[in-house]
């Protein structure tokens, strides 16, 4: 899930993960409908690549990005 190269997630991956996504395909909706905020600015690209220290916020809920845990 985690890309080794560059230490990076995917956004639709992140969703899925945190459990605010069953699917793939529900975490591109949810991303595309631009119900998804990456460090407080709209996101709709469900292969942006998250960093740890990043945060996602979706439906009034904020989550830090920490690879390390993942």
């Amino acid at each position: 899930m985690i890309s080794n190269s560059d230490n990076t997630i995917k956004l639709d991956q992140f969703l899925k993960l945190i459990g605010i996504a069953a699917t793939g395909g529900q975490a591109k909706l949810i991303i595309q409908g631009g119900e998804v905020l990456v460090n407080g600015i709209l996101e709709t690209r469900r292969g942006r690549k998250l960093r740890s220290g990043d945060s996602v916020t979706v439906a009034e809920q904020t989550f830090d990005v920490n690879l390390d845990e993942i």
